[in-house]
């Protein structure tokens, strides 16, 4: 029987938390803001340490889609969900039962597929619910859409650090060779890019070093790779005050989520003279690709890359506000995405 129970959290609409040990199921979601429109955002599988330490990483995680969704001028608010298990652990019953936790919020969450969950686990949730993006047969895998937006993003920070957006012959060193990884160092790679890449997987990481011509590094030592641009594409957190002194690049360009592990070490990057490019503008083409199945007509693929498109102004933006007054490239996305949900707010039109 699927338990659930409120968590009041300061600044968010919504965290719950459910139990069903029949079907294996130990969750949390969390819906951060529903102003711009329905919090749609990943369903995360991971061996937490804690509930303490899931809760921590749904809350982040949640409240970075609402900005990813205001930046990238959706109509969509913020939410995530996390299940407490083992990739091992996976089975059909227990999405099931996430579909029952997700029908919970009554459209208000839209989920999809994320960390260690796929298109065909998110048919299992789609027996409870319909509340389910990224489905076979739609928007499908974000992944590729993810890192093609990556790669856009890549070449509007090139521009500005370098005055060319073109690729070849720059060094990005790739932090995680996962779905998405992958296929933004093939992409650079195409462009004639070179490539340094690190992954917890050895296995991994020299399967894209094979892929691409590039070069593998140990993970504790890529962040010291002498590179132009540097590229956390795995779990968050990578950029702190152990990391980005030992940083070589000229720029941080990359797909992870939370890639700064506190606001301050936005501060510190550019207090060094590195570029970051904000994580939540930059991984945008997945949530703009699976966005494109719930406007009415239904998925155009065309249309989603087209959209994609636009991470490369939205950068050249935050980039300007940066520079005219005078804050991390951080700080300057958060007033970006806040002051589209000030004007949503302000208008008193909720979609």
């Amino acid at each position: 029987m699927l338990e659930i129970t409120d968590i009041q959290v300061e600044g968010y609409e919504r965290v719950r938390r459910a139990v069903d040990s029949s079907r294996g199921l130990h969750a949390l979601i969390a819906v951060h803001s529903t102003v711009l429109g329905p919090a749609l955002g990943g369903m995360r599988l991971w061996p937490y340490g804690s509930v303490e330490e899931a809760k921590t990483d749904v809350l982040r995680l949640s409240r970075g889609m609402t900005y990813k969704a205001a930046c990238a001028g959706l109509d969509l608010g913020g939410g995530k969900s996390v299940i407490l298990a083992k990739p091992e652990d996976k089975t059909p019953a227990l999405f099931e039962a996430m579909g029952d936790f997700v029908q919970s919020f009554e459209g208000r969450y839209i989920t999809a597929e994320d960390v260690n969950t796929k298109v065909e686990d998110m048919g299992h949730v789609a027996k409870r619910t319909s509340f389910v993006a990224g489905l076979a047969g739609k928007s499908g895998n974000p992944s590729p859409k993810t890192a093609w937006g990556c790669f856009i993003g890549l070449q509007a920070t090139l521009k500005e650090v370098f005055g060319s957006p073109d690729v070849k012959g720059r060094t990005v060193a790739i932090e995680g060779a996962g779905s998405v990884g992958s296929v933004y160092a093939d992409l650079i790679a195409k462009a004639g890019g070179r490539i340094v890449v690190a992954d917890i997987k050895q296995e991994s990481a020299e399967r894209v070093a094979k892929a691409t011509g590039g070069t593998v590094v140990r993970p504790t030592e890529i962040h010291k790779a002498a590179c132009d641009v540097f590229a956390p594409c795995a779990l968050g957190g990578s950029l702190n005050d152990e990391t980005i002194p030992h940083l070589r690049c000229k720029a941080v360009v990359g797909a992870a989520n939370n890639q700064l592990l506190e606001d301050r070490h936005g501060d510190m990057l550019r207090a060094r003279g590195v570029l970051y490019a904000p994580d939540y503008v930059v991984n945008a083409g997945g949530l703009i690709n699976v966005y494109d199945e719930l406007i009415p007509g239904g998925y155009v693929e065309k249309r989603s890359l087209a959209n994609a498109e636009k991470i490369g102004d939205n950068l050249r933006r935050i980039f300007a506000i940066s520079r005219e007054e005078g804050i991390s490239t951080a700080r300057a996305a958060d007033r970006f995405a806040e002051r589209r949900i000030a004007e949503r707010r302000g208008s008193g039109v909720k979609r």
